[in-house]
């Protein structure tokens, strides 16, 4: 008799399961695309793990391509939550386009993730954003204290885009930290997002003799910069955040990256939690290889965090309760360590110092927050 009744509630459940979008936001095109294209792969495998809730409900993936455009961002939140009725959204990858992504979801009240937007300012006022990286505060103080006390550098050129909040705020944090070692900033140098010809920068860099060069930069641009600067034959260390992080830098780069130093969110050989071992495993089944991606990796907690709550408001599954169950996450094993968020949205959680070597990401430091 148990099995028949539990026949028929699973049947009853299988009956009234409804299948539920969430909106992915991604520049899967464009000047950015790498990061969004490594991130949907995260999200797409974490999908695969776990895409039913506890009620029978599937969790559905609906995929916009932003190309990188600030416009396109806010239209793919538009069209995610009012004609695919997206319960939450995931996206975008750069501040600026997902602040555009944020400001509907605050509108909508629909509750947003996002994978790598660093900017510190990025979830002021908001209510219902959120993040699953560290704040640039965090990663331009901690390589600024890293690279004082335990690099023994005193001396530094800072480079930033004067085009990114995401690379003036990097500057800005790693100046105030290096200076508060002791640390002396020889010149802060300035550049444009697109920008080819860095050459007369290199030239004043090589004047000034600096210890290292902080190149917080997207890929795109630093790639560019080392290259010309080995070029001219300029040798001093570099260092620069998440922006370098994807595998295309080093392909950009070529040699010219050896020895760039990183800060980044996760290490697949070092694995911090059960799910990141889960993760890698399903990740090298399908491309034969271990080393997972910091974006793929960083997808794919804003994926699960996003299903964590939403199985949390079963039967209750309101964006309003998913949102609150988000900003309540605490100690959450997720793919690229122990994540917690608070009630602004904004992760606590540790940061993972590279260095490239051989034309390989490796493993250098943890520093925890």
């Amino acid at each position: 008799m148990k099995k028949v009744l539990n026949f028929l509630l699973l049947s009853s459940l299988a009956l009234c399961a409804k299948e539920l979008n969430i909106g992915v936001i991604m520049p899967l095109s464009g000047a950015t695309a790498a990061y969004g294209q490594s991130a949907l792969e995260g999200i797409k495998l974490a999908n695969s793990m776990k895409n039913k809730l506890n009620n029978g409900d599937e969790i559905k993936l609906v995929i916009v391509d932003t190309k990188g455009d600030k416009l396109e961002s806010a239209n793919a939140a538009n069209r995610l939550i009012s004609k695919d009725k997206a319960l939450g959204l995931i996206g975008e990858m750069v501040t600026a386009n997902t602040l555009q992504a944020i400001s509907v979801a605050e509108n909508k009240k629909v509750p947003l993730i996002a994978p790598a937007a660093t900017a510190d300012k990025l979830l002021n006022n908001k209510h219902y954003a959120s993040r699953v990286c560290f704040m640039d505060s965090f990663q331009g103080s901690a390589l600024a204290s890293y690279a004082y006390t335990k690099l023994n550098y005193k001396n530094a050129v800072i480079v930033s885009d004067q085009s990114t909040d995401y690379s003036l705020g990097l500057s800005k944090a790693f100046e105030k930290e290096f200076q508060a070692k002791g640390g002396k900033v020889l010149a802060k140098l300035r550049v444009s997002s697109k920008e080819k010809d860095f050459k007369a920068l290199i030239a004043q860099i090589q004047n000034l003799k600096p210890d290292f060069v902080y190149l917080p930069l997207y890929y795109s641009e630093a790639s560019l910069f080392v290259r010309q600067a080995a070029a001219t034959g300029l040798k001093v260390p570099f260092a620069s955040a998440d922006g370098v992080a994807d595998e295309t830098f080093i392909q950009l780069a070529g040699e010219a990256s050896e020895g760039h130093l990183f800060t980044d969110s996760f290490d697949s050989a070092n694995p911090p939690t059960q799910a990141s071992k889960n993760f890698i495993k399903l990740y090298e089944s399908k491309h034969s290889s271990k080393e997972v991606p910091n974006f793929t990796a960083m997808g794919a907690d804003a994926y699960l965090v996003m299903f964590e709550a939403m199985q949390q408001c079963v039967p209750n599954l309101t964006s309003e309760c998913i949102n609150e169950k988000i900003h309540s996450t605490s100690n959450f094993e997720g793919v690229s360590g122990v994540i917690s968020i608070d009630k602004s949205g904004n992760a606590k959680r540790s940061l993972v110092l590279k260095e490239i070597k051989d034309q390989k990401q490796i493993y250098k430091d943890l520093i925890n927050p």
